[in-house]
């Protein structure tokens, strides 16, 4: 084998390469050094270890039941859990709704527009922040949350359908601790 600087020629094909490059001047090294054997083959990792893929298809999963069993509302998952937000709490201000939701201001400020839209969700101007918008639920935004929730508890319960009752709660106990272990990520407080 032949090496120039750290470029390492291992065929024959090369030869004349290599006088031309030596006639040039370039110092051309012969040496016994073996080549460096390929790092082995990784081993496989199948999609179904995979904590992230199973994430989002669990996910992907939820979301076409939550649309099959909620669309007769026009509701999305995420204006869904603002509307429940709102209802629990009465009133909050966007950037409060924003962190419960986990999801940067702009995109759950046109979730509350779209829902302020359609009479959902009414938004003011805080008396003691002007910059701040608060969210209240209209009477027709808590009769759309107490309509749908039966086909939304239920788009859960088939979410997680092949679990026992006791498995259920271990999968939201798990994934609770999974996502709070990632909570400082975001830099915001958790609504209880």
């Amino acid at each position: 084998m032949l090496r120039i600087g750290i470029l390492h020629v291992a065929c024959q094909g090369w030869k004349d390469y290599l006088s031309v490059m030596m006639d040039e001047g370039l110092d051309v090294v012969s040496t016994q050094a073996p080549l460096a054997e390929a790092p082995a083959a990784p081993q496989l990792w199948p999609l179904s270890e995979r904590p992230g893929f199973l994430a989002r298809r669990m996910h992907q999963i939820h979301v076409s039941l939550f649309s099959e069993r909620c669309a007769a509302f026009g509701v999305t998952p995420l204006q869904y859990s603002l509307l429940s937000l709102l209802r629990d709490l009465r009133e909050a201000d966007q950037t409060t709704l924003a962190n419960a939701v986990a999801l940067d201001r702009t995109t759950t400020t046109g979730a509350l527009k779209r829902l302020a839209a359609r009479g959902l969700v009414s938004r003011s101007t805080s008396p003691t922040d002007r910059r701040a918008q608060i969210c209240r639920l209209t009477e027709e935004g808590a009769a759309l949350h107490g309509a749908m929730e039966p086909a939304a508890r239920a788009a859960h319960a088939l979410t997680v359908a092949g679990l026992t009752p006791a498995e259920r709660e271990r999968l939201t106990e798990l994934l609770g601790r999974v996502i709070a272990g990632h909570d400082h990520r975001r830099g915001q407080a958790e609504i209880a």
